[in-house]
């Protein structure tokens, strides 16, 4: 599903060159549950986002499905974004002035659902994440916790494959993320991709494969033997 070929992510700084990413090369089977861990500065989030179609990368090529992310223009990395990934993020990014129903309809409005549309399959999904009962609620209104699940919610309404989720569980605390783990390995059962950078050991272990990260490369993978990644 996924596949980077030597890929390398580099910025300038204060006239030297930081490599965010190093000659990266790897896949992910469509289907996989994979975590990425190491220290800050590693290039964990680097590597999502350009998973994601959201950085273009300095040399290198990003592949979904077959298809050359960076050759695609902006509008159609957008269309690809919308069409086949979901992002989750340690700090929610949602709308402050609209409700836990309102901001799960934002990508339904944008796909271009009905109003009854999007009102019906905004509810199920909070229905399903445990927020049935908070739809007219507002982010401020809400715990972190429910915050995130309404996060949850947006992110499945255009049904992604590919979840991309960076830090889910950091601002959470033990019971919090542990109940967010989950929701993520129920939507891997049913057959979604997930790549989800993490901190948290007990978050990391939930996955199928860990990758490490340090100084821009991978340095390790857990991958069973019949598991495919490779690391220039």
């Amino acid at each position: 599903m996924l596949r980077m070929q030597n890929v390398s992510k580099t910025y300038q700084h204060r006239r030297q060159t930081v490599a965010a990413l190093d000659n990266a090369t790897l896949r992910i089977a469509a289907g996989d549950f994979i975590s990425l861990v190491g220290p800050s500065g590693s290039g964990k989030s680097t590597l999502l986002l350009m998973l994601g179609g959201m950085l273009s990368p300095t040399s290198g090529k990003v592949f979904l499905d077959g298809q050359s992310v960076y050759d695609l223009d902006f509008n159609g990395r957008a269309r690809l974004r919308k069409k086949r990934i979901g992002f989750v993020f340690q700090t929610f990014n949602l709308v402050p002035y609209l409700t836990a129903l309102e901001n799960v309809q934002i990508p339904l409005y944008l796909a271009g659902a009905s109003d009854s549309e999007q009102e019906e399959r905004a509810i199920a999904l909070l229905q399903r994440v445990g927020l049935g009962n908070r739809i007219d609620h507002k982010p401020a209104e809400l715990s972190v916790g429910q915050q995130q699940r309404v996060a949850l919610a947006r992110m499945l309404a255009n049904d992604p494959a590919l979840i991309l989720a960076d830090e889910p569980t950091g601002n959470l605390d033990p019971e919090t993320a542990d109940q967010v783990i989950r929701f993520l390995e129920e939507f891997n059962e049913e057959g979604r991709t997930i790549v989800m950078v993490t901190h948290d050991p007990r978050a990391a272990s939930r996955a199928k494969r860990t990758l490490k990260l340090a100084d821009g490369s991978i340095v390790d993978d857990d991958a069973s033997p019949d598991r495919s990644l490779q690391v220039a």
